[in-house]
């Protein structure tokens, strides 16, 4: 199981900053030059920069390759978070709730930690299981 976690913790951070640089960088550079962002959108967005300008090619950089990167690595990240889900035997809720805040920016980081904590009490408990079990071994069976 801390294979399963190593690869979910690295999975949920490149996701999580990933997501992170998109929403908060990319899509502001990208969509603020005072156009709708929407087609039929009669309110336009605030405008922060112009079209075409060195800061909006960043933002459609951005959102083009790191949104398309950010899209793939997210499901590699969902497989990971799966996969640990299933090993650590975790209930349906506490799944879906890890999986689902992958998807908001910051909130991410609070899931990775949360998952996180949840597992390494459950390898710690495991760890102490076995070490009660070695104990009991050697002081031999009790008396009857």
């Amino acid at each position: 199981m801390k294979k399963a976690l190593t690869r979910y913790r690295v999975s949920a951070s490149i996701v999580g900053v990933l997501l992170i640089v998109l929403c908060l960088v990319g899509v502001p550079l990208s969509n603020f030059d005072g156009t709708p962002m929407w087609a039929g959108d009669k309110i336009p967005t605030p405008n922060w920069f112009d079209d075409g300008s060195s800061a909006d090619q960043l933002g459609e950089f951005i959102t083009g390759v790191l949104g398309t990167a950010h899209g793939w690595l997210y499901m590699i990240f969902l497989v990971m978070a799966f996969s640990l889900a299933r090993k650590a035997n975790w209930p349906m809720g506490f799944t879906v709730v890890t999986l689902l805040c992958g998807t908001i920016p910051v909130l991410s980081f609070w899931a990775e930690h949360r998952a996180t904590a949840r597992v390494r009490a459950q390898m710690a408990a495991e760890e102490r299981g076995v070490a009660d079990d070695a104990d009991r071994a050697e002081v031999g069976p009790s008396p009857t």
